[in-house]
């Protein structure tokens, strides 16, 4: 996203895009395991229209707030996971879920919160509120997809959420009238790599993820992002990875290990 530097909508939306050129060829190709029921894929579509949603507000947030303070709003899903699983699904997740949790978010704070006190991006109230209604989204498209996910193979599920959040993002673009071309060789480049590395290959992961553990644990999980985030800003950015930091991404792999283990 950094490197694309183009308004968030739009890069969402070639996000989806570049992974849907290669899942529905790939989809179309291999064809399914097994029958799909009418209900699940439009459930599935629905899903993918929260992911767009989720995509939009959370790339949006990052303009109008610090980068730092976003991620950690947008890493609260796995407590909107949890409260809706609990009142839609009758899930009443563990003490050691909760446990593991708090240590992760602990986690996450201390690896974000110095960045974001030196920031020079404004915090604002509008950019903080954006990113969790962005972590409110992809919370329910977690749900939404354990729902359905065991009711179909991980390509089709893709291929059916992925059409949702194209038309989702379209239809954001269009309405908002944010530009769709006329960007740098730099930008387009950048935009084909999320799509086949953040979208194609990550989310492929997570949706085979969901076929094989509650919503609640893969929640949790993914908050290994945040430490995952530092080491690559090292890496490939040149911002300092301090010594405090290294310890939060240590605390944020105790938390995920007592959730998967004991929750």
């Amino acid at each position: 996203m950094r490197w694309a530097g183009i308004p968030g909508s739009a890069s969402a939306f070639y996000r989806v895009l570049v992974a849907a050129a290669v899942l529905l060829p790939w989809r179309l190709v291999r064809g399914s395991t097994r029958p799909v029921d009418r209900r699940a894929a439009v459930i599935a579509i629905i899903g993918g229209v929260f992911f767009g949603l989720d995509l939009a507000f959370w790339n949006t947030s990052v303009m109008y707030t610090g980068a730092a303070v976003a991620s950690i709003l947008g890493n609260n899903t796995p407590v909107f996971v949890a409260i809706l699983s609990w009142l839609l699904l009758r899930k009443r997740p563990k003490l050691a879920f909760w446990i593991g949790l708090s240590l992760s978010v602990a986690g996450c704070l201390t690896i974000m919160l110095g960045p974001a006190s030196g920031g020079s991006t404004p915090v604002t109230m509008y950019g903080n509120l954006l990113a969790i209604g962005g972590s409110v989204c992809f919370a329910a498209y977690l749900v939404t997809t354990e729902r359905v996910r065991r009711e179909m193979d991980t390509l089709t599920f893709n291929a059916l959420a992925i059409s949702g959040s194209i038309v989702c993002l379209l239809v954001v673009c269009l309405v908002f009238k944010l530009p769709l071309w006329g960007y740098s060789g730099r930008a387009w480049a950048s935009v084909i790599a999320l799509g086949l590395v953040s979208q194609l290959a990550a989310y492929y992961a997570l949706v085979y993820a969901l076929g094989h553990l509650p919503a609640t644990t893969t929640s949790v999980g993914l908050l290994g992002q945040v430490p995952c985030t530092a080491a690559l800003a090292w890496l490939l950015l040149g911002e300092p990875l301090t010594g405090i930091q290294l310890a939060g991404g240590a605390v944020v792999i105790v938390g995920i290990y007592i959730v998967t283990r004991y929750s």
